[in-house]
């Protein structure tokens, strides 16, 4: 996994009513119970023993079910932001395990820069930045509509030839990233939910194919989905293909072209 500059933004402010407050600027996400940030806020003042007296505010910038761990970043902050508001009431540790307890991706969004992550996702493994990626650049796609994660994984299990095979081949691509050039690695690059999700969805596989007709060093579904993105080498090469992408395509898909992070 690897971290992206592109981000929803969180604001939080104590309040003297004993309650949860959660605003959203997106009129399709709820504000209670259903939304991850409330639970990780809930999560966070009975672990910690204090009165829940918050008003949180979330606008949204990340496409819903995206595939892009809006949803699970912005619970990891929530858990960071309520714990410097309220005075580090909670170990990094502690702060941890609320993070595995809310979702399998959650803990990766505690700390910045790349990680390898396995079991169901929450065992994350800091590594160090990776040379063949510095400098890459990350093309993105949001069709407009989102891929349920439970569907997605349930549907896996249909497809055995998803994973035959695929053992050890996130090391072996750490080891070519370190040591080779972004090109060399690209072979490497792996999803397993592509072969459920595409099949439902080939929208998105005419997408992957676009991509790498018009030269992407690396094509890949994001998550679950439903985004799919493009890697290449330069900011320059990833504005082209977003400029042929929507002359393709037209201008009704969320686009975002961004660096990735380097440390």
């Amino acid at each position: 996994m690897h971290p992206v500059p592109l981000c929803d933004h969180l604001a939080f402010e104590k309040v003297n009513q004993s309650e949860i407050q959660l605003t959203c600027n997106h009129p399709l996400l709820p504000c209670d119970q259903q939304n991850l940030v409330w639970r990780a806020a809930d999560l966070f003042f009975r672990t910690a023993a204090l009165q829940p007296c918050v008003r949180i505010h979330l606008h949204k910038t990340v496409p819903l079910a995206a595939g892009l761990g809006g949803g699970s970043s912005n619970a990891a902050h929530t858990l960071i932001g309520l714990n410097d508001l309220f005075g580090l009431p909670l170990s990094a540790d502690l702060l941890r395990k609320l993070a595995e307890s809310l979702g399998s991706d959650v803990p990766f969004f505690l700390e910045s820069g790349p990680a390898l992550a396995t079991g169901r996702g929450e065992q994350v493994t800091r590594i160090a930045p990776l040379p063949a990626l510095k400098g890459a650049f990350v093309f993105m796609v949001h069709p407009g509509f989102g891929v349920p994660t439970a569907w997605a994984y349930r549907t896996l299990s249909e497809f055995p030839e998803a994973l035959q095979g695929r053992r050890g081949r996130a090391q072996t691509l750490l080891e070519k990233l370190r040591k080779d050039s972004l090109e060399a690695a690209s072979s490497e690059f792996y999803n397993s939910l592509e072969i459920p999700v595409l099949r439902k969805y080939p929208l998105l596989d005419i997408f992957l194919r676009f991509f790498k007709e018009e030269g992407a060093i690396v094509s890949l579904m994001s998550g679950s989905g439903s985004t799919t993105f493009a890697m290449t080498d330069s900011q320059s090469s990833a504005e082209t293909l977003r400029n042929r992408f929507h002359s393709k395509f037209g201008n009704n898909y969320w686009t975002q072209s961004v660096k990735l992070v380097d440390s």
